[in-house]
């Protein structure tokens, strides 16, 4: 692993607007429904599911025989529980919407919304937490911080032990639904330094490297035995102005925002870093999400970012203080400060372990500069509802025109209309420079001779390997 792990990514009910978490999900716990091969929707926990004919309510059914890793089966009173106890991003705005939640008999829920909504399933199913489902009785028994210590859950793999800062161990539990799983044993090993990590794989003591860039992924490419697997996520990256609603700070003024825009090279980042693999999307959308609009092309433009800063009263440049990000990707910020620095915005680099970094992000505790970016499934809407909209996760201000827009689609069941809608929202995000987008992730990773089936890239736009128990070792 390229980041270190973090206790709250073991417990859904803690899922952030982010990809991560989702690492560990796919393995411990399972959902109602969730993204899987070939289906964004897959029933999985539900054997069904079908929404009413005017819109206001979801029923699902339990799958028969269904368990959690303690041997309990799965309830409706379970599914029901995980909602109520959810509290991770979009909570808010779930529960605002959600009436009641109904458990007619064991194995029927019934979730009656207030009004029709068109993407309670995509937050339900996939840009949150919320349908991810843990044992009542067992997260009563240990309380909130038991169970993070010791979580179960209803996944194809069971929790052993961790270390934190070095291990992850996990076991088959092969009275799983879908399928017992092929591999007995995963160990997830923190191994911040990519070098190190390239060295395991190496060697053999490794046999699947997460976040292997630049010079070392060229290295990787021209070793005998190993396998370069690089994806395209649903993963933005992006420049975040979070003093931009302030009058007194420099990010104030949109020709300040349009100029660090301008000064980023992407394309040569790109090669750098991913060899060329991340695609230069221009949006904080991924180009692959339901609603998403194609923006103009990205431009790098030096002399233009600096006539603007000129404009705004800045010839000479000036200070902008620190530019925080998640330390997994501080070479990325290295890059995109060195452009920055060209044009004459001058930043400290200030990465933070991820955990902390989105922590301090949602707290809205950052200041100057955030390299922002997140892989959460979803769409358009979902995205924007985090990190645009009023009251969003990681919005640390709003517009106006942006929040009735949103408002609008988010009850507008005409496909038409609502495309439009959100279209408009992201053309005001572009026109205004609210963010100076980065690049679309393209993850590459190190296979080494062992693996068979790595399942990473069988669910679209995911950043990591699932589903686990579709991953192989080769026969030896």
């Amino acid at each position: 692993m390229h980041i270190s792990l973090a206790p709250t990514w073991f417990d859904p009910a803690e899922t952030p607007g982010m990809i991560t978490p989702f690492l560990l999900m796919y393995a411990l716990h399972d959902a109602m429904v969730k993204p899987m091969p070939g289906n964004a929707n897959e029933p999985c926990l539900a054997d069904g599911w079908k929404m009413a004919p005017d819109g206001l309510s979801y029923e699902f059914t339990v799958r028969a025989g269904a368990k959690f890793h303690n041997g309990e089966p799965v309830t409706a009173e379970d599914v029901k529980f995980s909602f109520e106890r959810y509290r991770g991003t979009s909570a808010a705005l779930m529960k605002e919407r959600v009436a009641t939640v109904e458990t007619p008999d064991e194995r029927r829920v019934r979730f009656v919304l207030k009004k029709p909504w068109p993407d309670f399933l995509t937050f339900y199913s996939s840009a949150t937490g919320a349908g991810w489902i843990v044992p009542k009785k067992y997260v009563q028994q240990v309380g909130e911080e038991g169970y993070k210590k010791a979580p179960i859950g209803a996944g194809p793999y069971r929790f052993v032990s961790f270390t934190p800062g070095v291990e992850l161990v996990l076991e088959a539990f092969d009275a799983y639904w879908r399928k017992v799983p092929a591999v007995k044993r995963l160990v997830f090993k923190v191994v911040p330094e990519e070098a190190t990590r390239l060295a395991a794989l190496k060697r053999g003591e490794v046999d699947f490297a997460y976040s292997i860039r630049g010079e070392l992924a060229e290295e990787l490419q021209k070793t005998p035995g190993l396998t370069l697997k690089a994806v395209v996520l649903q993963g933005t990256f992006w420049l975040y102005f979070p003093d931009q609603w302030d009058p007194k700070s420099p990010w104030h003024d949109q020709r300040v925002r349009e100029a660090a825009r301008l000064a980023i090279d992407h394309k040569s980042i790109s090669e750098a870093l991913t060899l060329g693999y991340s695609p230069i999307t221009n949006s904080i959308i991924p180009d692959s999400f339901d609603f998403y609009w194609k923006p103009p092309a990205a431009k790098y433009d030096l002399a233009a970012a600096k006539k603007l800063l000129a404009e705004a009263g800045f010839r000479s440049g000036f200070d902008a203080g620190d530019y925080y990000c998640d330390s997994s990707y501080a070479n990325l910020g290295e890059a995109v400060l060195n452009n920055l620095q060209e044009a004459g915005i001058r930043v400290k680099l200030r990465p933070l372990e991820r955990a902390a970094f989105f922590a301090a992000y949602s707290e809205k505790k950052l200041k100057n500069i955030i390299q922002g970016s997140s892989g959460a499934f979803g769409n358009a809407a979902t995205r924007l509802e985090a990190f645009a909209a009023k009251g969003g996760a990681y919005a640390y201000g709003n517009y106006p025109e942006i929040d009735t827009l949103f408002a609008e689609q988010a009850a507008e069941m005409d496909v038409a209309k609502r495309t439009a809608m959100l279209a408009r929202i992201q053309q005001i995000l572009h026109e205004k420079s609210v963010y100076a987008p980065i690049w679309q992730l393209a993850l590459l990773n190190g296979q080494g001779k062992r693996m068979g089936e790595s399942a990473l890239g069988l669910i679209r736009g995911h950043a990591y390997s699932a589903p686990y128990e579709d991953v192989t070792i080769k026969p030896s």
